[in-house]
Order: C-alpha cells, then structure tokens, then sequence
C-alpha cells in the first residue's frame, strides 16, 4: 500500500511539475521575445506549448498517478466517487509541490531575461493576460466564466477519454490548447489551481508585482467549480 502511495505522490510532482515548467516556459517565451523582437512571437505558442505541456506531463505521470496534475481533477473525481478521497490530500499536496518546482525550473531557465525585463509576471494568470498596455480589457467577470467553462471542457474530455489508455494525454493537450484559442483572452486560462497558485507564490517570494492581489481567487476557486459541474453532467447522463 505505501509503494503505490509513494508512486502516487512521485507521479503527480512529476507530472505536474512538467506542466508548470513548461507552461511558465511558455508563457515567458510569449512575454519575453516580443520585447526583444517585436512580433517574433506570441500567443499562439503560449497556447500550443501549454497544450504539449500537458502532453509531457501526462506521458509522464500517467502510469504512477493516473495524471491527475490539477486539484480541479482530483477534488471532481473524488466528489463523484471516481477516486478516493483518503488520496485527495496527497495528490493536492503533490501537485503544489510540483507545480512551484516547475515554475521555479522555468525562473532559473528564464532568469537573466526576466531580470533585463523588470521581472515581468509570466507566473501566474490575470485580466488581460499577456498585454503590454496598462490597461486591462476585463475585470473578473470574464475570466471567471472562462475558467469555469475551460475547465468544464477539459473535465468534460478527461471522463470521456479516460479509458482511451495513453492516446488521452494527446487529447487532453488539444483540449487544452483549444480553450487557450476559444477562452484564453480575458484571464489566460489556468484551468487548474496548482498551475496558478503555486507559481503565482513563488513570483510572490521574488518580488512580482501583481502577484498577490485578489484575482488568484479566479484560478482558485472556478477551476473546481467547472470540474464539479463536468463530472455532474457526466454522472446525469451516464445513468
């Protein structure tokens, strides 16, 4: 019992932390190289390289941990009895672990731009996500609707394909870099807590600004809310 809980937790800090160093990776790409060379590069490689960051985090973990890599996933799953909710705690615990991990591979891998740059926050999610105005076109409204419908996609995939075997982690990542097109815009759809909070603490511990102010509550909670709703719609039409 302890050796499949011990692969558990490896898998999801594994897995997650793939998710987060890529995605971060990403989305530092996205901010970093249209500063230095305008246009070179943007959001369609934020949306695809978080799509194949699932991709990677998944083939990895998937044999240890199930790829669970999201408390939005875990917490559904063990509401609607599809996976213990003893577990719920490790795998929560894990996937934070791995995601500040990840997000702290991608600042040591990104660290001499991010600091000719002025720090600027490719941690963590927020309204207008990736502009360079001073302005941002939404408030919390939007992307709370989006995070929320995001996640019901992906939720929605995640049952549908989860006994597909290894092919769902490809799914999975067009899934995810479908909503990145289709609902990323108004907060840069986190889709998943530990892939916001746990970078979204370490840009805290580095001085970020903007990165402890009240929208983390968006990708904290909405997430989850998505989840939920995905799993209950399943569980309605399943019967």
């Amino acid at each position: 019992m302890m050796r499949i809980v011990g692969r558990g937790f490896a898998g999801e800090v594994l897995g997650t932390f793939l998710l987060v160093l890529l995605t971060v990776g990403s989305a530092a790409n996205a901010v970093l190289a249209p500063r230095l060379s305008p246009g070179a590069y943007g959001y369609d490689a934020l949306a695809l390289g978080s799509g194949l960051a699932v991709l990677v985090g998944v083939l990895a973990s998937r044999s240890l941990s199930g790829a669970h890599l999201n408390p939005a996933v875990t917490l559904a799953l063990a509401a609607g009895r599809l996976f213990p909710w003893r577990l719920v705690p490790l795998y929560l615990a894990a996937q934070f672990l791995g995601g500040f991990l990840g997000a702290l591979g991608a600042f040591f891998a990104y660290r001499e731009g991010l600091l000719a740059q002025g720090m600027p926050n490719v941690f963590s999610t927020g309204p207008g996500f990736l502009r360079t105005e001073p302005q941002a076109l939404y408030t919390f409204s939007g992307p709370a609707v989006a995070e929320t419908l995001g996640t019901f996609a992906l939720m929605s995939v995640i049952l549908a394909a989860g006994k597909d075997g290894r092919i769902v982690a490809l799914w999975l990542a067009l899934t995810v870099a479908a909503v990145g097109y289709g609902l990323g815009g108004p907060g840069g759809f986190a889709l998943n807590p530990a892939r916001d909070l746990a970078p979204r603490f370490l840009a805290w511990i580095l001085g970020v600004e903007g990165a402890a102010n009240s929208y983390l509550l968006v990708p904290a909670l909405f997430p989850i809310l998505g989840a939920l709703g995905a799993v209950a719609a399943y569980r309605a039409l399943d019967r």
